[in-house]
């Protein structure tokens, strides 16, 4: 272990709600068993690789702010790979967090060409493997960088040039053999450029199907190598395109199900795109949900003012609890889980900086399990749920959904409306109680 988070010397504790040390969890308890799961279990958090180690602190305006020698341009590059692994490692332990995630390009330099690229990664994949085994941390989810070298600006997988599309299939080969031989829980495709910004030069068609066929030799190449985890797809529905194909949950389903993929992708839901989608983050879990593609989250937040991707750290336990709520109603994660896709703010420049912001973001998750878990088990959402929606279970409910009886067709329905002259009072919504009863929850639970 290294000694660059100098000021924090010991694994972060948990002292409980009513600790006052900064450095300390007061809602996560990775031991405490809620349910059937402990909170480690329900919520399977994992740090990112790239915005805590990668980033220089840097934005369209300014230089870079952080502290992080493995950054400098005169360093040799696989040695300075090495210094930020053992550094990371430093954090993961410290914080006490099970996983990471990470792209290739963050572990390891590109080279000069892909031979060097291809060496580089396989080397430092093996020290990543003795650092996983010797500390305990897990990946959750490996991915390529298909979206920030110049050969990618007009996207990856749909790109009007072959080479290049035959380029990232390479680079994501590669990926996904080091994420296997980790022991990775899942796979990730983030198409940060698979989308247009202008269609005066843009084959629409052309594009979704080259996105298909790449997503589609994924998974064929997934189970070539006996890789047992899942296949992820993150939705985003703009920045840096326009306008990106994998717009939010629903159009991932409906690509997916153009292409035959439903059964063998899942998605890989991001707070901040939610809001830059025009959702909140508790639809898109539950619209996952219900087309049965909800995979693992991206834990982060956005600001509804701003038109950009922020990824600013959780501190919301109304909107997390509700989203959590939405996941243990589909039974919880399985391979998935809350990845911190997060950035410190760039004035933000303290070492320890990254321990308060996770701590903060983990606190917040466990706040909010305790919340979503409490709701679900007193089952007062899901009676008002069943209630509204009780007529549906009657003998004209059953008919409609079976095609049968009064609910064969437009005019047997026709019918039975004229002949009974039905005249249905509507019934209230009750909105605002519901959501003044979230509230009381979110009040008491401890």
């Amino acid at each position: 272990m290294t000694d660059f988070f100098t000021t924090v010397p010991e694994p972060i504790q948990f002292e409980g709600p009513d600790s006052d040390n900064p450095l300390a969890f007061r809602w996560y308890d990775a031991n405490r068993v809620v349910g059937d799961k402990t909170m480690a279990e329900h919520l399977r958090m994992a740090v990112c690789y790239w915005h805590s180690f990668n980033w220089p602190g840097n934005d369209v305006f300014g230089d870079g702010t952080f502290d992080r020698p493995w950054l400098g341009s005169d360093l040799d590059p696989m040695a300075a790979a090495r210094t930020k692994m053992a550094a990371a490692f430093e954090f993961f332990e410290k914080l006490g967090i099970p996983y990471f995630c990470f792209h290739d390009h963050d572990v390891s330099p590109t080279g000069d060409s892909f031979a060097e690229e291809t060496a580089n990664f396989t080397e430092l994949a093996e020290v990543m493997a003795a650092h996983m085994q010797r500390s305990g941390v897990g990946l959750l989810w490996g991915t390529a960088r298909l979206f920030g070298h110049p050969r990618y600006m007009a996207g990856a997988a749909t790109n009007p040039d072959p080479e290049i599309y035959a380029r990232a299939a390479a680079q994501v080969k590669n990926c996904m053999d080091v994420t296997h031989r980790l022991g990775g829980q899942n796979y990730v495709l983030w198409g940060g450029r698979e989308g247009y910004e202008t269609l005066l030069n843009t084959d629409l068609a052309k594009e979704l199907d080259q996105l298909g066929r790449f997503l589609s030799q994924v998974v064929e190449y997934k189970h070539d190598i006996g890789f047992e985890g899942t296949i992820l797809l993150e939705p985003k529905p703009q920045e840096p395109t326009k306008h990106q194909y994998d717009y939010d949950s629903q159009s991932c389903f409906a690509f997916l199900q153009r292409y035959g993929l439903q059964d063998e992708v899942k998605v890989n839901i991001e707070v901040n795109h939610a809001t830059l989608s025009g959702h909140d983050f508790q639809h898109e879990i539950a619209m996952a949900a219900a087309c049965g593609i909800l995979g693992s989250v991206d834990a982060n937040r956005g600001d509804d003012r701003l038109g950009w991707d922020t990824d600013q750290f959780p501190n919301s336990v109304e909107e997390m609890s509700l989203g959590v709520y939405e996941i243990l109603r589909a039974g919880g994660f399985t391979t998935g889980g809350f990845n911190f896709d997060t950035k410190l703010r760039r004035m933000s420049i303290a070492r320890d900086d990254l321990f308060h912001a996770h701590i903060g973001g983990m606190d917040t998750l466990a706040r909010s399990l305790l919340v979503a878990h409490a709701m679900l088990e007193d089952g007062v959402l899901e009676q008002r749920r069943t209630r509204r929606y009780e007529g549906w279970d009657g003998p004209l409910g059953s008919d409609i959904h079976s095609g049968t009886g009064r609910g064969a067709s437009l005019g047997s329905l026709h019918d039975f409306v004229s002949g009974s002259d039905l005249d249905p009072a509507p019934t209230s919504g009750r909105q605002e109680e519901l959501e003044n009863l979230v509230n009381r929850y979110i009040e008491q639970t401890r």
